[in-house]
């Protein structure tokens, strides 16, 4: 079964404890120091509209961009209610085409490691490059290689009252991939529906992401530590990008 199938429906559930709004006041922090006011943006891969209904509540007008059509009847319903709801479209990033350019994108929560083939990834990053205003920003995080290779063997367990979640990861050093078979067991009733999910991430190191991003036109290129205006440190677990469509004239 795809990954997103069974869990969407889950998934705010389960990932209660992730500070989006924080992740998002690091992307005004970034945009602060790049002297950038951003009026429109685009949430990529942006599952259950997490991060796209906070910028779209702090009064940005907002795309979300994923290819789950369960994660995004989710964040449809989420954010219907909404004064100035974001517009959501089903798109794979590497196939990424907006109506108009944007002057902010944001891909949150490692979802370009989902991307399984560099050549793939790249070609996403491309997309983005032209999806951007110019003088746009793209901030963008990853999961370390040394977070997603401790992963092998290891036994995760998430549940509430209604959702029972159990994953192993497993690391496969010739791939560069890290898989991890997800038991699901969702309350219906008076009785349990289990469900299967593989979900898989390939181990982008920091020189192929930088690579891409020049590839596609980028300049400004920075890479920041998990939620901090510095380098990433020996054993961080997660990575932030940032990068510039060139300079508003």
């Amino acid at each position: 079964m795809d990954a997103y199938h069974a869990l969407a429906f889950s998934y705010d559930r389960l990932t209660n404890d992730v500070p989006y709004r924080q992740v998002v006041e690091f992307y005004y922090e970034i945009l602060k120091r790049e002297g950038v006011s951003a009026r429109t943006a685009v949430d990529l891969a942006c599952g259950t509209g997490s991060v796209a209904k906070i910028l779209a509540q702090d009064g940005l007008s907002v795309t979300g961009v994923d290819m789950s059509e369960e994660m995004l009847t989710v964040a449809w319903d989420k954010c219907a209610d909404m004064e100035n709801p974001p517009r959501f479209v089903c798109q794979k990033l590497q196939q990424l085409r907006l109506p108009k350019a944007v002057d902010l994108a944001v891909c949150a929560l490692d979802s370009l490691d989902y991307i399984l083939d560099p050549k793939d990834c790249a070609q996403a990053i491309c997309r983005v490059y032209k999806a951007l205003n110019p003088g746009g920003i793209f901030i963008f995080d990853v999961n370390t290689p040394e977070k997603l290779k401790a992963m092998d063997g290891q036994i995760f367990l998430d549940e509430d009252e209604d959702v029972y979640c159990v994953w192993r990861g497993e690391f496969n050093e010739q791939e560069n991939i890290c898989s991890y078979g997800m038991d699901l067991f969702q309350r219906q009733g008076n009785a349990w529906h289990r469900s299967f999910e593989e979900h898989r991430e390939y181990a982008y190191s920091m020189q192929q992401l930088i690579d891409f991003l020049k590839a596609a036109g980028f300049t400004s290129i920075e890479v920041y530590g998990d939620r901090v205006l510095e380098a990433p440190r020996p054993g961080e677990q997660r990575m932030y990008f940032k990068a510039r469509k060139g300079k508003i004239k």
